[in-house]
This record gives structure tokens, C-alpha cells and sequence, in this order.
């Protein structure tokens, strides 16, 4: 206990101010570590670390980290072989494998970029999604069985059997950027939701996520991303559908009523623009296709018959978990933002922040929690698949097809990890500099459709037969 000594000069109201001062110190302590906090600059509140909140991810990420170095832990005497790493040794099942598809499509950009565009442009103009789901289908349709009935371990493969290993080897760039662009776009759409419902800085949750995701990753391959990937997918699914009827009896949210509220959006019959629309849809479609991502589960499928039935099925899955995400953004548009504690409607950068916006404003704290656990595991999912599938392709079809042919299987896993790091660093620069969630998730198909036709017209001909 500190004595206080009082000089001559000083009156009895010194000391009086003294103690005062020290007891607000030790106020303003008790409120930092209880997470209620407040300052107040130039009439503005503003809100301090979220300790509760901060506490629970910390968890969700531990449970996550878990299980990929379990199951990581699991195959540690199977992981010999760079197939073993890319591939999980060709052993996926159907149901894994029908989760962890699903599980990869729906991420962070997926769920926060559709609910952006439903309330910025209404459901007409959100295309992503519903493009995405139908590619797999298309995938299954005419490229899943004859892909694994052919026992290749990535896109490039088929395209370096036709065109070289050099030639074939160009084709990883336009696929590289497909997957950094993705990943960033997850990572943005998670660090808008940390910065909104915990107040945790933008720069540093994307870079502590992509980390946990880049760890597991790297010991474990496909094996540990594809389990953690059943936990996440059951994480996204019931923070969001929980997040809906919370929202929907706000009391500042109005009728979703189409007369009322036009979620739906527009286009006049003779505009122009449904030929962008149009446009779009081909876009997304075919632009969905040749992703490294989507093969890499396909060729990890124990049967041919496995992976066609994981791409239809998978479909089905994207298509219902952005389901929830739409109607999240329906609420947003009929929402009176000026009556909730926000004080106004999101507008220009603000717009991509309208998903954690929602669950922060229109919910209670607990259901903001599962939500931001729903954002967090859609990410990570997504992010931990981007970046493996991008260093699979650099370590097989770049640098033991094109630079070393004689590397070993060793050799091969350490550049995949290396290259796992250097493409993670890339995407979390590119997430933390960009402000639109959805058209960075839209950069994805522009970049992939340079590759998409001769992906097609370059498969060899006994592959082109099996399509048929």
C-alpha cells in the first residue's frame, strides 16, 4: 500500500485529489479486464477488447488446431509419400468427403460476400454462390470420374501430358492467383467480423487465423484439412441458421415483404446489363471448374464412382448453406440502422461488414458468438484447403515436373510446406489491403477462365472418351 507524504505546502485537498486519482486508476483497470471499457473522444464511444468474446475463439481455435494435429498425429507413419500429403493416400470416404467439399465452397468470402451483395444489390446480382454450386455439378458431370479413374494428383497433370512440362507448367499461374484471391477474400471476411463483434484490429486476426490454418496444414496435408473441415462445416451451419430468427424479431428490422422491402433487386427487360448478367453465370460456371481445390478432393476419393456422387452431392450442400447468408442480407436491407445501437446504414466500405454487422446489432451477445464461430470456421476451412492446393501444384508440377525431376518424395513435401507459407503470406497481404469481400470472391473465375478452355480441349483424348 502506497503511503502518501505530504509536504508543507501542500493542503489536506492534495492529498484528497491523490487518493481519488489513484482509486480512478484502479476503476479503469477493474473495466479493461472485465471488457467494459468505455472512452469517450470528441463525443465518440468506443469500444474495447471484447475479453468474453475473445476467450470463446481463442477456444474455437484450440478445438480446431486440436484436430488437425490429431489427425495429423494419425497418418504420422503414412507420410512418406508426397501423394500421401496431397492426397491423403487416395482414402477419403463419401461422407468426409461430401462434408469437406462442401466445407471448402462455403467460406468466409461465400457467407459475408453473399449477404454484402443481397443488401447492396439485391438476390438477382448474387450470382457467386449459386455459380459455384452449379460447377460442381458440371465438375461431377463431366470431369470427376474420368479424373480419378486416370489416378492423376492434380489439374496440371493432364495439361502437362499434352502440351510439355513447361507448357502445361504455365497453366499453375492463372490457377495461383485464382487461389490467392480466394483465400484473401476469406480472410478479409473474417477480420471484418473480429473488428465489429470483438474489436480485435483487422491485420491481426487475419494473420493469427491464417497461422493456425498454415500449422495444421503443414504437418498434416489433405488428411488434417479435411477432418477439421467436418467440424467447421457443422459450425457454420448452425451459427448462421441460429443467427436468422434472432435477427428477423429485432424490433428495427421491417417486413421482408417485397412490396416493403426489395431484397430482390432488378433489371429492366431492355437493359444492357443482362448481358453481364449472363455473362456472370457463364463466368462462375465454367470458371469454377479447373480449381485445384475441387480435383484435390475428387482425386482423393477411394472410387471413381465416390467422386462423382461428392460433387453432386456437394452441390447441394453450397447451395443450402447460402441459404442463410441470403436472408441475413434480406434483414439487412429492411433494417432501420438508424434504431439500432450502429446509428446508421452501412454504406461504401462499411457494406462488406453487413453479416458480423447483423449479428452484432440484431442478436444477442451469445448467438453474436456462434455466429462469429460460424464466420471463423468458414474461413479457416476454405483458407487451410486454398493454400495447400496451390503449393500441391508449385511442388509437383512446377518444381519435380519442371526444375528436378529426380526430387524425392521428402524433397517434394518440404517445398510443398515452404510454398504453403509463402502463399499464406500473400493471400493475408492482398485480405488485409482489400476492402470488397465479394469481388475479391469474384476474381476467382476471372483469373481461372484464361485456363478454362484449354483445360478442356487439352485433356488427352482417352480422358475426353470417358467424359462422353
Amino acid at each position: 500500500m502506497r503511503r502518501f507524504k505530504v509536504s508543507r505546502g501542500c493542503s489536506a485537498s492534495c492529498r484528497c485529489s491523490e487518493v481519488v486519482a489513484w482509486l480512478e486508476v484502479c476503476h479503469l483497470a477493474t473495466q479493461f479486464y472485465t471488457g467494459t471499457l468505455r472512452t469517450h473522444n470528441a463525443g465518440l464511444q468506443v469500444k474495447m477488447l471484447n475479453i468474453p468474446g475473445l476467450a470463446g475463439i481463442i477456444v474455437f481455435y484450440l478445438l480446431i488446431l486440436g484436430i488437425g494435429i490429431y489427425a495429423a498425429w494419425r497418418r504420422r507413419n503414412k507420410g512418406g509419400k508426397s501423394e500421401e500429403v496431397m492426397l491423403a493416400g487416395r482414402s477419403i470416404g463419401p461422407l468426409v468427403g461430401i462434408l469437406t467439399m462442401t466445407a471448402t465452397w462455403v467460406g468466409g468470402g461465400y457467407i459475408n460476400g453473399t449477404a454484402e451483395k443481397v443488401y447492396d444489390k439485391g438476390l438477382i446480382w448474387c450470382q457467386a454462390p449459386f455459380g459455384y454450386a452449379l460447377s460442381l455439378a458440371v465438375g461431377g458431370m463431366f470431369f470427376a470420374k474420368p479424373m480419378r479413374e486416370a489416378g492423376y494428383v492434380t489439374m496440371l497433370d493432364p495439361l502437362q501430358q499434352a502440351f510439355g512440362r513447361r507448357m502445361g507448367g504455365m497453366l499453375y499461374f492463372p490457377a495461383l492467383m485464382g487461389e490467392t484471391f480466394w483465400s484473401a477474400a476469406i480472410l478479409s471476411a473474417l477480420g471484418s467480423t473480429l473488428a465489429v463483434i470483438l474489436d480485435i484490429g483487422n491485420t491481426v486476426s487475419i494473420l493469427v487465423s491464417a497461422a493456425i490454418a498454415v500449422f495444421y496444414t503443414i504437418f498434416g496435408g489433405l488428411y488434417s484439412v479435411a477432418y477439421t473441415d467436418v467440424i467447421q462445416l457443422f459450425c457454420i451451419f448452425i451459427g448462421l441458421w441460429i443467427t436468422v430468427p434472432f435477427a428477423m424479431v429485432h424490433e428495427s428490422v421491417g417486413s421482408l415483404a417485397l412490396n416493403e422491402t426489395n431484397w430482390l433487386g432488378s433489371i429492366e427487360p431492355t437493359s444492357p446489363e443482362w448481358g453481364l448478367w449472363i455473362d456472370y453465370w457463364l463466368l462462375l460456371i465454367c470458371g469454377g471448374i479447373p480449381w485445384q481445390v475441387y480435383f484435390q478432393r475428387v482425386l482423393s476419393c477411394q472410387t471413381p464412382t465416390h467422386a462423382r456422387v461428392l460433387s453432386y452431392t456437394a452441390s447441394v450442400g453450397c447451395l443450402l448453406s447460402a441459404v442463410p447468408a441470403c436472408i441475413i442480407g434480406a434483414i439487412a436491407k429492411a433494417t432501420d440502422w438508424s434504431q439500432t445501437d450502429y446509428g446508421k446504414t452501412p454504406e461504401g466500405y462499411q457494406v462488406k461488414l453487413v453479416l458480423p454487422l447483423v449479428m452484432q446489432y440484431l442478436t444477442p451477445t451469445w448467438v453474436a458468438f456462434l455466429g462469429l464461430g460460424a464466420v471463423s470456421a468458414a474461413v479457416m476451412s476454405s483458407a487451410d484447403s486454398s493454400v495447400l492446393s496451390a503449393s500441391s501444384m508449385f511442388a509437383r508440377n512446377i518444381y519435380q515436373n519442371v526444375f528436378k525431376q529426380e526430387a524425392t518424395d521428402r524433397e517434394v513435401i518440404w517445398v510443398m510446406r515452404a510454398s504453403i507459407v509463402v502463399v499464406a503470406a500473400i493471400a493475408c497481404t492482398i485480405g488485409i489491403l482489400i476492402n470488397s469481400i465479394y469481388y475479391l470472391f469474384l476474381v476467382l473465375p476471372r483469373t481461372v477462365w484464361m485456363c478454362k478452355s484449354p483445360a478442356i480441349e487439352c485433356i488427352p483424348r482417352h480422358l475426353t472418351r470417358l467424359c462422353i
